[in-house]
């Protein structure tokens, strides 16, 4: 065999060994320091961590609701949805890390599906390029601009299937192919988080929604879905496994029904597939409002119930509802929810936040100068304009 191949495979395995170790090192580092954490906590501040509030905007500007902002102060809410700018989330930020207790710093969500200040074409239209690249770095960009302003988690891409163009959102996915879709997945996941998720300018991507939300009866959203589980995966699910594959740290429930079980409830979808089967280590959040309306479906009895049957089911965070924050303690207390699968849910959540590096540097995402700097540089418009012309030149033809 030629020496200097030798030589190569040698210096190859090295560099293979040491990444493998240090990628264990890390990860030993990170579980330490979590599971400490974790031991420090209260139950209801674990509760907390699986909780997300909504920030609301006027005509002024952001506005938070008070009974939320003092659930930040009480370690009662450790994740926010709609909230950007980074004057406005680092003074949410400065709450919840110098006057709650432990100092646990906030998740901001936001829903950055096609650009965040400047705009880009709707998914559906840059899927009709087959352009992956260009797909990445739409993604790429967008992460760029929304974390200058303060944004360091969006629920995107989203990848579900959708073959009746009745649905309202069709526009928001990659159209009907799971194929072409699973590789756009890969391709805007890897965009959003690229190679290293605490560098300031990268997302924690959000796959949604799980599943086969696109395919509701009628084409009616939040409708039921029925298909065969063939069908189930052989058409939809293809596009949700290749964005987890390609290193998504979150998911979100959808709020259709499948076989008779609305999403946000199902064990068969939350933890059967998508941790069983396909081994996801990340958390699964809620979509809006999404648990309490388990009673709307009919299969809760009460807000209680419905956050009983959701968590069990394998959905780590509420959206919105404020069910997890008032009643997982009582639940616990009862024997209803248990203690491990608290501690396992609250250590997926901070898992993302160390990824995200927001417990070395809580305001790694609160900059200023690169705000005015990043937002709609002459990079990121140049890539929309590009974007917009491949996606209509298609369409045309």
């Amino acid at each position: 065999m030629n020496k200097k191949l030798i030589f190569s495979i040698i210096v190859t395995g090295l560099v293979f060994t040491t990444a493998c170790k240090n990628e264990t090192k890390t990860s030993d580092k990170a579980d330490l320091f979590i599971d400490s954490l974790i031991k420090k906590m209260t139950l209801e501040e674990k509760a907390g961590q699986l909780s997300l509030y909504t920030s609301y905007w006027d005509v002024t500007g952001p506005v938070m609701n008070t009974d939320y902002l003092q659930a930040i102060r009480d370690g009662k809410c450790g994740n926010i949805f709609n909230a950007h700018s980074v004057e406005y989330n680092t003074s949410l930020q400065k709450v919840a890390v110098e006057e709650s207790r432990l100092g646990i710093p906030l998740l901001f969500g936001y829903d950055v599906i096609h650009g965040y200040k400047t705009i880009f074409p709707i998914p559906l239209a840059e899927a009709c390029s087959w352009d992956l690249e260009l797909m990445k770095k739409s993604a790429e960009l967008a992460a760029r601009e929304a974390t200058a302003s303060g944004v360091n988690w969006s629920y995107a891409p989203m990848v579900d299937i959708s073959r009746d163009p009745r649905w309202g959102r069709v526009s928001e996915g990659n159209g009907e192919d799971p194929f072409l879709g699973s590789l756009i997945a890969k391709a805007r996941v890897e965009g959003y988080q690229g190679t290293d998720l605490s560098k300031p300018y990268t997302l924690a991507a959000c796959i949604k929604h799980f599943a086969a939300y696109g395919a509701p009866v009628a084409g009616r959203d939040y409708n039921t879905v029925d298909m065969s589980e063939i069908t189930l995966y052989q058409d939809y699910l293809s596009p949700y496994k290749a964005g987890i594959e390609a290193g998504a740290v979150s998911v979100m429930a959808s709020f259709n029904e499948l076989f008779g079980v609305p999403a946000t409830a199902s064990k068969y979808l939350m933890t059967d597939i998508l941790r069983e089967e396909w081994g996801f280590g990340g958390f699964v959040v809620s979509d809006y409002a999404g648990i309490e309306q388990l009673i709307n479906h009919g299969i809760a009895a009460d807000r209680k119930h419905a956050g009983e049957l959701s968590f069990n089911a394998g959905v780590d965070m509420d959206m919105q509802s404020g069910i997890y924050a008032n009643d997982l303690p009582t639940l616990v207390t009862e024997g209803k929810i248990s203690m491990e699968e608290i501690d396992n849910a609250v250590k997926s959540v901070l898992k993302v936040k160390y990824q995200l590096g927001l417990f070395d540097d809580p305001y790694l995402y609160l900059d200023e100068e690169r705000e005015k700097e990043v937002i709609r540089s002459p990079e990121i418009v140049e890539h929309a304009l590009l974007s917009a012309k491949k996606s209509v030149v298609l369409l045309k033809n």
